[in-house]
C-alpha cells in the first residue's frame, strides 16, 4: 500500500477532566508513537475515547452516553493543543454537561462542526469488525465522516435533509391533519438535499475505492479481487421526491420515512468470499482495518496532513505478523499512533515510543 508519508497533524497537549475514570489528567504527547499500557479496565481506552471524541463528538464505544461522566461528576472536559503541518497550533475544548456538548476553538465558542474539521481523528479498536457486519448506521457515518473532510458545503446539505426528514415525519405521526399541501413542500426538500448528499457520497467512495483496493490487498490478498457497492437508500429509476409520495401511505402506516438518504448503505464483496456472512471474525476486522487505513490515506492526500491514529488493544485484536504490518506502514507515512495494550506489543519493542502505564484512571510515563 502506498502511503502519503512525512507530514501529519499531532496533538502535542491533552487534558481530560470527568471523562469515565478519569479524574483529572495531562500529558504530553510524542509526535509519533505513544503507548498506554496497563490492566483490563484502568483506563487505557478512555485515552483513546477523548481523542476521537475531539474528531467525531461521540464515543466509538457503544452504550449509553451517560456512561461517558465520571459517576458523581455534572460535566466532562478534553482540552488539547494541535498542532498542524504548517506549524498552526490550534486549542481546541469540548465539554459536556447534561446532555449538551459545547465546543470551542482557540478559546472561542464554535460549532461542533468547526471542531470536528479542526481535528482528525481515525480509530481501530475491538467494536470495529461492526463496520463490515453491523448495521448500515455504522457504515454510514464512517461514509459521512470522509465526505465531510472532503465536501465543504456536505453539513450543510446533512442539516438541510435532516430538518426535512423530521418535518416529514412529524407530518406522518399527526396524520389527520396532514395534506397534499403540508408534505410537498417538504418531500421536495428533502429530495433535492438526498440528491445532493447522493451525488457527495458515490463521488466520495469513487476517491477511496484505489486506496482500499491497495489497502486490501496488503492485508487480505487471500480473498482475491474487492467490489465496493453502494446502495442510495431509494430507486434509481425515479425522482426521490416521486417515490415519497407513491410511498406515503405506507409510510403513513409505520409512522416514518422509509425512503432516503438516511437509508443508504454500501458493503464490501471479495472475489472468494461474496457474501459479508462469509468472511470470519479475524477477516472482518481486518477488512475494517484496511477501511480506516484507506479513509486516513485519503484524509493525507486531500488535505496533507495524516489524521491521527488510534490503535485500542491492538494485540489481541491482531496477530502479530498483522500488528507489524500495520505499525510499519503508519510509521511510514508518518502518522501520529495512540495505542494501548496490557503490555507493549511486540511490533512496537524496537520502535522509539512515549509509554505511558494505566491504573485506576492515573497515568505515569515510563518511557
Amino acid at each position: 500500500m502506498l502511503f502519503v508519508g512525512g507530514r501529519r497533524m499531532k496533538l502535542e497537549q491533552l487534558r481530560m477532566r470527568g471523562l469515565r475514570c478519569l479524574t483529572d489528567v495531562g500529558i504530553a504527547l510524542d509526535t509519533g508513537i505513544n503507548v498506554f499500557v496497563g490492566a483490563n479496565g484502568a483506563g487505557k481506552t478512555s485515552v483513546l475515547e477523548a481523542v476521537f471524541l475531539l474528531s467525531h463528538a461521540r464515543s466509538f464505544r457503544s452504550g449509553a452516553k451517560e456512561a461517558l461522566l465520571q459517576r458523581g461528576t455534572p460535566q466532562l472536559s478534553i482540552f488539547a493543543e494541535l498542532r498542524h503541518v504548517d506549524e498552526r497550533v490550534c486549542r481546541l475544548g469540548l465539554g459536556r454537561e447534561g446532555a449538551r456538548w459545547e465546543a470551542k476553538v482557540d478559546g472561542a465558542n464554535a460549532a461542533i462542526g468547526q471542531l470536528v474539521r479542526e481535528c482528525a481523528v481515525v480509530c481501530f479498536e475491538p467494536g470495529s469488525h461492526a463496520l463490515i457486519a453491523g448495521a448500515a448506521e455504522e457504515r454510514r457515518r464512517y461514509l459521512d465522516w470522509g465526505v465531510f473532510h472532503v465536501e465543504h458545503d456536505f453539513l450543510t446539505s446533512w442539516r438541510r435533509y435532516q430538518r426535512a426528514l423530521k418535518q416529514r415525519n412529524s407530518l406522518l405521526r399527526s396524520a389527520s391533519a396532514a395534506t397534499e399541501a403540508l408534505f410537498a413542500p417538504w418531500e421536495a426538500e428533502l429530495a433535492q438535499s438526498a440528491h445532493q448528499i447522493d451525488r457527495q457520497r458515490r463521488a466520495y467512495l469513487d476517491l477511496l475505492r484505489p486506496k482500499l483496493l491497495a489497502s486490501i490487498a496488503g492485508l487480505l490478498p487471500e480473498l482475491g479481487q474487492l467490489e465496493l457497492r453502494y446502495r442510495r437508500g431509494w430507486s434509481e429509476e425515479l425522482d426521490l421526491a416521486d417515490q415519497l409520495r407513491e410511498q406515503r401511505g405506507r409510510d403513513l402506516a409505520r409512522g416514518h420515512t422509509t425512503l432516503g438518504a438516511h437509508r443508504a448503505d454500501w458493503s464490501i464483496a471479495f472475489e472468494q468470499a461474496p457474501l459479508r456472512e462469509h468472511l470470519s471474525r479475524g477477516q472482518e476486522k481486518l477488512t475494517a482495518l484496511a477501511c480506516m487505513l484507506a479513509q486516513a490515506e485519503l484524509y493525507a492526500e486531500h488535505h496533507g496532513e495524516w489524521p491521527i491514529v488510534c490503535l485500542d488493544d491492538l494485540a489481541s485484536e491482531l496477530d502479530q505478523a498483522h500488528q507489524a504490518a500495520v505499525v510499519a506502514q503508519l510509521t511510514a507515512a508518518n502518522a501520529q499512533i495512540l495505542l494501548t495494550g496490557t503490555e507493549l506489543p511486540q511490533a512496537l519493542q524496537t520502535l522509539p515510543s512515549r509509554v505511558f502505564h494505566v491504573e485506576q484512571g492515573e497515568l505515569t510515563r515510563l518511557l
